[in-house]
Formats: structure tokens, C-alpha cells, sequence
């Protein structure tokens, strides 16, 4: 047995236990590129990461109104599309493997799609509105709208995700409680509040904390599309520790953030967790 798990352990230990060390190790030094000492500082990167105003007052907000967008608007619309996907009419398989299609493209690429769409001077969307009469708007050198393009992104690439969880999730669940439904005469919208939705709670949980972790540390398609502009206006947690480390230089700091992030998101989780099993408990 240890003979067949040993490759799987080793490689953990080289590409998951090795980086992680060393990012925290680095985050208690003062290691920048023009000046490799990588002097012992102790908690001072953590310290000026934490009284950084862009940090506290820009990037961790635009984290979390992120996240909790794009997981409740990809959340309702997916649930929809699963529904509809659930019930038996023509043309359902062909619809369902249209509604896959996202999945399987690259994150960065339709953030370029959606950057060409979404240009100024050139782009599809100012073009429909000037067919309305509407003047054209810069998209992406305003903050709420570049924040939207963004948004219209993510949820674009991650509805189907849901869909399809949600879906297998639906078509899992035992016939009978909706054959009483139906004898009773109950209406559409009260078998599926409580029914449907009740039963379906531990799949939403399990989906909505997945999918927050990763909405937490997106980063290519903000640095795609806005690159964390305009004036660091779309800034999330990713683009800052990637700023830090790679742009400013200072290896020290960047790890720092990473791993304030870290922590942030293990400790979020956490209590996201037994917040929504404790909603689906409260349910039964």
C-alpha cells in the first residue's frame, strides 16, 4: 500500500506542501528583487499589508461583493436552467448541451471576448446601443461598469456549472413526496418551496461554498479584462498579491497577502459552512 500511494504523496508534498512553506516562509522576510537578502522582519510585511488603504478600504470589498455576486447570480440562474432542463419537452438535449457549452471555454478567453465586446470604440454592445439611439459608454474605464463586464463574465462561465450540479441533484431525488404533491393538488411554486428546494439544500450548500472558494482567488479574468483598473478600482485579492510580488517587486509582501488571503478564505469557508448546513438542518 505504500509502494501505490508513495508517487500520489510525493508529488502533494513537492507541488502543494513545498510552495506553501516556502511562500510563508518568504512572507516574514524583507526579500524584494533589487535587494535579494531576504532579511528576517518578522510580522512587519503582514503589518503593512493590513494598514495598506487599498488593501482594507478597495481590494478586500471588491473581493467579497465579487464573490458574493457572481455565486448568487450564477446560483439562481443556474437553478432555473436546471429546472427547466429537469422537466421532458423536445429539444431538451440539444438545449442542454448549448447551455454546457461555457464549461468548456478557457476563463481567459471569453474575458477577451467580453473585452472586444465591451471596447469603447469599437465594440458589439456600444454598437447595439447607438442602433437605439443611445450614446456610446466606456465600459472599462468606469469602475461599476468595468465591475459589471467582469461580473457578466464569471457568471456566463459558471451558470452551467450549477446547472449541472443542481440538475443531477434534481434528478436524485425520490419521486414519491412530489406524486403526494401532485395528489393534493399543490401548486407549482409550493412543490417546489417545500419540496423541492428543502431536499435540495445540501447539494446548494456544497456548490455555494465550492464556488465561493474559487470566486475568492479568480484572477484571470479580472486581469484580463480591467487588469484591476480603472486606478485600481477592480482590484481583487489575486491582482494585489500579483501586483506586490510582481510588479512591485517585493516578494516579501506578496506573500504576505497571499497568505492573509488564505487564512481569510479558510476562515470564511468555515463559517459559511456551518451557516448554511445549520439552514439546511433547521429545514428537516
Amino acid at each position: 500500500m505504500l509502494a501505490l500511494i508513495a508517487p500520489a504523496v510525493l508529488a502533494l508534498v513537492l507541488f502543494q506542501v513545498v510552495p506553501i512553506l516556502s511562500g510563508a516562509n518568504t512572507s516574514f522576510r524583507d526579500w524584494s528583487l533589487h535587494d535579494p537578502k531576504r532579511t528576517w522582519v518578522g510580522l512587519a510585511n503582514y503589518a503593512h499589508v493590513l494598514r495598506d488603504s487599498d488593501f482594507v478600504g478597495t481590494v478586500l470589498p471588491n473581493t467579497f461583493a465579487f464573490m458574493a455576486a457572481s455565486v448568487a447570480c450564477s446560483l439562481v440562474l443556474g437553478l432555473l436552467l436546471a429546472l427547466m432542463l429537469h422537466r421532458r419537452w423536445p429539444g431538451r438535449g440539444l438545449v442542454q448541451s448549448i447551455i454546457l457549452l461555457p464549461l468548456m471555454v478557457a476563463p481567459v478567453i471569453a474575458a477577451i471576448m467580453i473585452r472586444w465586446m465591451f471596447n469603447d470604440q469599437f465594440g458589439i454592445v456600444n454598437v447595439i446601443l447607438e442602433a437605439f439611439g443611445i450614446a456610446p459608454v466606456a465600459w472599462l474605464t468606469q469602475k461599476w461598469t468595468a465591475f459589471f463586464a467582469i461580473l457578466l463574465t464569471d457568471v456566463w462561465l459558471w451558470t452551467p456549472w450549477f446547472a449541472l450540479l443542481l440538475l443531477a441533484g434534481l434528478q436524485s431525488l425520490p419521486p414519491e413526496p412530489f406524486e403526494a404533491a401532485k395528489i393534493d393538488a399543490a401548486s407549482a411554486w409550493r412543490t417546489f418551496r417545500y419540496i423541492t428546494l428543502p431536499m435540495l439544500r445540501p447539494v446548494i450548500v456544497v456548490c455555494v461554498v465550492i464556488r465561493a472558494i474559487d470566486a475568492f482567488r479568480t484572477f484571470d479574468i479580472v486581469w484580463t479584462i480591467s487588469g484591476g483598473g480603472p486606478a485600481r478600482a477592480t482590484e481583487v485579492f489575486s491582482i494585489y498579491a500579483y501586483v506586490e510580488a510582481f510588479q512591485f517587486l517585493n516578494f516579501g509582501r506578496g506573500s504576505a497577502a497571499a497568505v492573509l488571503g488564505a487564512i481569510i478564505i479558510v476562515v470564511f469557508a468555515m463559517a459559511l459552512y456551518r451557516l448554511l448546513n445549520r439552514w439546511v438542518e433547521v429545514s428537516k
